[in-house]
């Protein structure tokens, strides 16, 4: 689990991962301190398990499965990556729930100056918009951001300077491809709350106001 708080900027060292899956390695500093191999690392907010430590490089084994939902694919050596180590359950919850794993990529669609922020707007698939909310959370390359508008196919978050500063956003043009990851909770609470399939125990039940008056809660 991650909250989306970017902690370094890393650089990628290979590239190729088109061909179905492969390894992805990266050169990083700050989160070097205290990983060992097996631990989550999530890479523009693709979570993956670290398999090789050397100096200052670090390896991941990329699936095929994240190539088909994540932009990792299209890596070129020297490209920047953001990078944050696993959440620490004594440390502070400054994002959102973040679990890495992609639902969809996006288009950087437009970015414009208001104040001392940056208004990006993002094209996303019909899949991504039905979970977002003005003012929700959405996880972009694995930054923890708020949606401030809301149009049919696209969405839009005001990014600060320091964000800028501290994740690829800032280097972000027109037309790049971005990893997007929905409200986890979004998504439970609207499997929870549909029909569910009949089986052995259970029968066919809809969450609404005849169910809740049938139990008791109105």
């Amino acid at each position: 689990m991650f909250t989306g708080i970017i902690e370094e900027i890393g650089t990628t060292l290979n590239s190729g991962l088109t061909s179905g899956s492969g390894e992805l390695k990266i050169a990083a500093k700050l989160i070097l301190d205290d990983i060992k191999l097996g631990d989550s690392i999530a890479v523009n907010g693709v979570c993956l398990t670290v398999t090789r430590i050397a100096g200052p490089e670090v390896s991941f084994d990329v699936s095929a499965e994240t190539l088909r939902r994540s932009n990792l694919g299209a890596l070129k050596r020297g490209d920047p990556v953001n990078l944050e180590r696993a959440m620490r359950a004594d440390g502070r919850f400054g994002g959102h729930m973040v679990s890495g794993h992609i639902d969809n990529t996006g288009i950087l669609a437009a970015r414009e100056d208001e104040g001392n922020a940056v208004i990006f707007t993002v094209k996303a698939p019909a899949g991504i918009m039905h979970y977002l909310i003005e003012k929700g959370s959405i996880a972009v390359d694995g930054i923890s951001l708020t949606v401030t508008a809301l149009k049919p196919k696209s969405f839009s978050v005001a990014v600060i300077p320091h964000s800028l500063q501290q994740t690829t956003l800032g280097r972000c043009r027109i037309g790049d491809t971005v990893n997007l990851e929905n409200d986890l909770v979004a998504k439970y609470i609207e499997k929870l709350a549909g029909p569910r399939k009949e089986t052995d125990h259970t029968k066919t039940a809809e969450l609404n106001l005849e169910t809740l008056q049938k139990h008791g809660f109105v």
